[in-house]
């Protein structure tokens, strides 16, 4: 396993230092996660942290670790795995045929319907005790995935649908004392910060696809890099400036260590 960049006590003052005031009317607080910090990425599974780790992000169902900056993802824009029943009927996007519509990438996640000020409404009813929730469990951030769902839509659905309820979620999340995370939609980077008012990015596979820099345009250092390219091409791309300085390779499953698949790396500091 390779050594982070960053020593664990830099990353300690660090993340007692660094403090935001929240957008939302000045209403609370929010910490924004340790620059340069080592993270992980634990949907799949939560389990200790390797001890270079100064970030995990965890499933909003999971606690968070002790002593660590911690993330709670919810999918707010779509639906979980599985999950599909939860959700009332009226909110989740069908097509012409009038059956869900799902992410060709993640076929048992459908797209929730943003398309209507009631439908945002009814969302955000649902979303908001989670975002409490996380806030209660000691999570410190928030990732609300699936932003860029209009784009899977045919047609259905805007960025302009997605960016209000957007807006609507990191007020509440501001409220909750919750710094709240962009994830993916590298074109949008710009245009989320400013009308919904984002506080850092979550990036999936942005060395991979040339996408590191539109992130760190609009949040400087606050950009957290997820991989899932083989460790070599990994380790290529932290030696240049385009990998974020909190970056982190993963199998795409997410495993714990006990799985075989698991995948867990950093970048090294003999580059």
């Amino acid at each position: 396993m390779s050594i982070g960049r960053g020593a664990a006590s830099v990353i300690v003052a660090v993340f007692a230092a660094v403090s935001l005031a929240a957008c939302a009317g000045g209403a609370s607080s929010v910490t924004l996660p340790p620059e340069g910090a080592a993270p992980d990425y634990q949907l799949g599974e939560g389990y200790p942290p390797p001890d270079d780790v100064g970030i995990v992000v965890r499933d909003r169902t999971a606690p968070p670790p002790e002593g660590i900056y911690s993330i709670c993802y919810i999918n707010a824009f779509q639906t979980q795995p599985d999950e599909l029943s939860d959700w009332p009927d009226e909110l989740v996007l069908k097509g012409e045929d009038g059956e869900p519509v799902y992410d060709p990438d993640w076929p048992d996640e459908a797209l929730l319907d943003t398309s209507t000020d009631d439908s945002r409404e009814a969302i955000e009813d649902i979303v908001s005790p989670w975002i409490q929730e996380c806030a209660q469990a000691g999570f410190r951030g928030i990732e609300f995935d699936n932003l860029d769902s209009h784009t899977r839509s045919d047609g259905a659905l805007t960025l302009e649908n997605n960016l209000e309820l957007a807006e609507e979620l990191v007020e509440i999340a501001h409220e909750a004392g919750l710094a709240a995370a962009q994830k993916n939609a590298a074109e949008d980077a710009a245009t989320f910060k400013a009308d919904a008012g984002f506080d850092f990015a979550i990036a999936e596979q942005c060395a991979e696809f040339d996408e590191c820099a539109a992130y760190e345009e609009v949040y400087d250092d606050h950009v957290i890099a997820i991989e899932y390219s083989d460790p070599a091409a990994f380790q290529e791309a932290c030696k240049s400036d385009g990998m974020p300085d909190s970056a982190v390779l993963r199998d795409r499953d997410l495993s714990g260590p006990d799985d075989p698949g698991y995948v867990f790396e950093l970048c090294s500091d003999d580059d």
